[in-house]
Order: structure tokens, then sequence, then C-alpha cells
């Protein structure tokens, strides 16, 4: 009997109205069947675990990914799977931050949330809670998991963890992965995509918790003025840029622009080239505005969500390597994250 793990780290799905109030608090989680009468009919055992307090997904940081991260080790040996309830907000950060912590998974963790709490008639995390589990619990002929990888499941859809992003706020399609397909679709049945099997770097899984939080966004916006842009790259304790650029991967032809993230490279700042189009990657030789973007020591990063690179970024720079070393590997594909042509 396959053993799951569920941890709840907070986030709509586990509120519940307070009928004297109105206002929505979270529940016991211990008492999940309850909620959900249906999970009596599951066929595999499921323990659960609640962060303590839980957080709300606006105020989730990267002490609460070392936690959860540490919590999946510690009960590694345990269980064969693991499911993470989590607010919808920063849910991709989360993702995207465990595929790259997680060093050597070999095992499920499906994270998901909802919408409408799942106490309420209408909700949504009914059926996404549900299909998690079956998802986590899903094995080859040979008993080896389907998905051994960091996943996100929302509305029918399974998501490979680092490729997904929030795109609406009401609907309960609330995530989407642009530049890679779904890891498998639920309908009357679950359809896993069949994909070439990501063997983990090394056998026995190990937590990477140092992470490095001196790092920013830099979005390009017409009008965007120079003192501005000073400002931000010659910050304190600075980092890490991840570059906010047009298209595919393109800046403007601005000498002052050019001279500060040059400036910011040989200080050895790394520059990320990320586009602001939410599907497609950076082409940093197709035009002349990125290719010179290339040639003062920007990096490529290909079609990188900016939660993953955020997060990537974070984990690199909190490893004792070289800024070389930094450099490749920032434009490698660790976890499936990007795609390289």
């Amino acid at each position: 009997m396959t053993k799951i793990l569920i941890i709840y780290t907070g986030g709509t799905i586990g509120m519940m109205e307070n009928p004297q109030t109105g206002a929505l608090q979270s529940f016991d989680f211990k008492h999940l069947a309850s909620h959900v009468p249906e999970m009596q009919y599951f066929r595999h055992e499921t323990d659960t675990l609640t962060m303590d307090p839980p957080i709300d997904s606006s105020d989730m940081e990267p002490h609460h990914w070392v936690r959860i991260a540490e919590l999946i080790q510690e009960n590694y040996a345990r269980y064969d799977a693991f499911v993470v309830l989590h607010g919808t907000d920063t849910m991709a950060y989360t993702a995207s931050a465990l595929s790259f912590m997680l060093e050597g998974l070999a095992k499920p963790v499906v994270i998901t949330g909802s919408q409408i709490p799942i106490g309420q008639l209408r909700t949504d995390g009914r059926e996404n809670l549900l299909t998690s589990l079956e998802i986590a619990a899903a094995k080859d002929a040979e008993g080896r998991p389907l998905v051994p990888e960091v996943c996100v499941y929302f509305e029918r859809q399974l998501m490979r963890g680092n490729r997904t992003t929030k795109i609406n706020s009401e609907g309960f399609n609330a995530f989407r992965s642009y530049n890679f397909p779904p890891l498998a679709t639920a309908g009357i049945h679950i359809h896993f995509v069949p994909q070439e099997r990501r063997l983990p770097l090394q056998s026995e899984l190990k937590v990477s918790t140092a992470l490095d939080t001196n790092v920013i966004m830099l979005p390009l916006f017409p009008g965007i003025q120079e003192d501005f842009v000073e400002r931000i790259l010659t910050m304190p304790h600075l980092r890490g840029v991840i570059l906010k650029t047009y298209g595919s991967g393109n800046a403007p032809k601005k000498p002052w622009l050019l001279r500060l993230l040059k400036a910011a490279i040989e200080r050895g700042i790394i520059v990320v080239n990320t586009t602001q189009c939410p599907e497609g990657g950076v082409e940093m030789t197709l035009y002349e505005t990125g290719l010179q973007l290339l040639q003062i020591g920007v990096l490529n990063g290909y079609d990188s969500t900016t939660e993953a690179m955020v997060t990537k970024m974070m984990y690199l720079l909190g490893k004792d390597l070289t800024m070389e070393e930094r450099c490749q590997l920032i434009t490698t594909s660790l976890a499936g994250e990007i795609t390289i042509n």
C-alpha cells in the first residue's frame, strides 16, 4: 500500500468559515476526512501534518521553503509520496524552489491548493486534493512512481513545478505552464503524458538549505530612468539581477544602460536576461538589441519563468561555487526548468 504524507502549509484550501463571524480561518487538517468524506474510498494510506502556524501564501518566505523541504526529508524514508497544500499566490515560487532544493528527489511531491475553501459548497479544493493524491500514488508496471519530481496540480492539469505561473485570480484555472506541456491531464481518467524519466543526479535525497536572497528583478519599460537603474544596480549586498526584457530578450539602445549593466557584471553581480512575455523565450543573437547584452556578459535565461529564475538564483548563490560555475549552472537545465535549443 502506497503511503502518502499530506503537508498543509496554509492557504485557502484549508480554510473554513467561522459561523459566528463569517471570517475564514484554518481548520485542523487531522480531521481532513470529515471535510472530504470521499477520502474513505482512497485505497492508499494517508497521514497529515500541519505547519504551525499555517502560512498565508503571500507571507511565504525562503525560510518557509527550507522548512517544507526539511519536513519532506525527515519523512522521506517513511512515505512513498508527498502532497503539499499551499496558497495560490506564491505556489509557483515554492514549487520552483523545492525543485532545486530537493536534490536527488525520486518520489512525487505534488503541490496543490484551491480558489475556494474546501469547506464551501462550490470548492475546487476537493477535486484538486483527491486527484493530487491519485497522481502521487500512481506507479508504472515496475512499481516506480510516474512523476518523481515536484509538480503543481490545478484544474485538471499536472504541471512541472518550476514551469508554472499563476495567471488567474478568480477562475479555477489559476495556473499555466506556457513553455512546457502538462505531465498529465485529468478527466474521467488521468492520462499521464509519456516523459523521458529524469533520473536524479544523486542516489539519496539531500536538501540544500542555503538560499541567498540578495537578488532583484529589474523590468525594462519605456521611459525608464538612468538614476533609477543606477540605484538598483549599486544596492549594497546585491548579488543577482533578473533583467526583464522585451520580446525575445531585447533592450533599448541606451549607452548608459549598457554601461551600468557592464559595471555591475564586472563587480561580480550575475545578470540574467528573461523575457516579459509569458510564452516563448530569450534568443539573444536574434536582434542587435539582444546581442549587445550578450556581449557585455548578460546571461541567457532562455524560457525560464520569473519564479524559476528567482529561486534558482537564490539556490545557486547560496552554494559554495566560483562565479564561473554559477554562470554555467544558471544557463544549464538543473531540474527541467528551461529548454535550451
